[in-house]
């Protein structure tokens, strides 16, 4: 028998084709047509991507629940605690956008560090002027604080080095690596840009506020392409306001789209872009299909791969 699948969200064209081939699809892009599941529909699985909530009651409605998903690697949109107590399989797609994200951040980096995005709109109002009044720098001989180093951090790191970067680090424990390890408070106040790769969870939500932006070095810049979540924003953009730190980029708001952070948006020291870090072509696929793969070789009796399995200890 066919399993039923619910999609919370759209998924990348060749993902779909191929879930298709193997489970009845009912979506669920909006409350009507979810309702319309909710109503008629056994479901065995739900997939999601950034936005769709997996949460408690939604799990609680379909008793043959088997499988929830994320086409991502956060899970801050599926309550993984609900599904494990029902011994539900979370699959998502751990390392899958290290390679994307960590391009972002430098990207980030670079037009913060080099004034970019003001030089190029100066240029498109004829303003080719704007160069004698340029002002920025270059990421070349200054120090690179990475907080987590984890999959994502590695990589920042590593292309940090060849930018010609000095690279420290702060994680949740040592790590046999060639960067040095310091406590958060030095890393913050030796590094000239400070990149955020932590996880959102208890210990790391506002891990960065008022305390932490003041340790920073005067002329710095902060870069975070993990959860918004992570930064005081109200404690940011006093701290940019006042000077405290020189920059601030992100591709991650703790609103999106942002509402109360509309002061940050707009801030002309700040450059945000709309959570399109994993958004490429090449991942977008390449996690949807990962995605996929493991949730239907979950609902076909076979194994997904084992590490697709975010809480599989809990299960056994």
């Amino acid at each position: 028998m066919r399993k039923n699948v619910l999609l919370l969200e759209t998924i990348a064209d060749e993902a779909f084709a191929f879930l298709q081939q193997h489970v009845n699809i009912f979506t669920g892009y909006d409350e009507a047509s979810l309702n319309n599941v909710l109503n008629k529909e056994d479901i065995h699985a739900i997939i999601t991507r950034g936005k769709g909530l997996i949460n408690k009651p939604l799990i609680d409605a379909f008793p043959h629940l088997q499988v929830v998903a994320r086409c991502g690697v956060g899970l801050d949109n599926v309550d993984v605690a609900a599904a494990t107590v029902r011994k539900i399989m979370v699959i998502n797609a751990p390392g899958s956008n290290a390679a994307t994200i960590a391009e972002h951040t430098l990207s980030l980096m670079l037009m913060l560090m080099r004034n970019m995005y003001e030089s190029v709109s100066q240029v498109k109002q004829n303003n080719w002027n704007w160069r004698n009044q340029y002002t920025g720098d270059e990421l070349n001989g200054k120090t690179l604080g990475v907080l987590g180093m984890g999959n994502i951090g590695k990589r920042v790191a590593r292309i940090a080095e060849a930018f010609g970067m000095e690279v420290l680090y702060w994680s949740k424990s040592v790590q046999d690596l060639p960067y040095k390890y310091l406590p958060m408070e030095d890393v913050l106040r030796y590094s000239d840009v400070v990149s955020l790769h932590l996880p959102f969870n208890n210990e790391t939500g506002k891990i960065i506020g008022e305390e932490q932006l003041h340790l920073m070095k005067p002329g710095s810049l902060l870069i975070n392409t993990a959860r918004g979540a992570l930064i005081d924003h109200p404690a940011l953009l006093q701290a940019l306001n006042s000077g405290v730190i020189s920059g601030f980029a992100a591709d991650v708001l703790p609103d999106e789209p942002p509402v109360e952070s509309l002061g940050i948006v707009h801030h002309p020291r700040v450059i945000i872009t709309p959570h399109t870090g994993s958004l490429t072509s090449a991942t977008y696929q390449q996690i949807c299909l990962l995605t996929i793969n493991n949730v239907v070789a979950a609902l076909t009796g076979r194994n997904p791969e084992p590490g697709s399995i975010f809480n599989r200890s809990a299960l056994h």
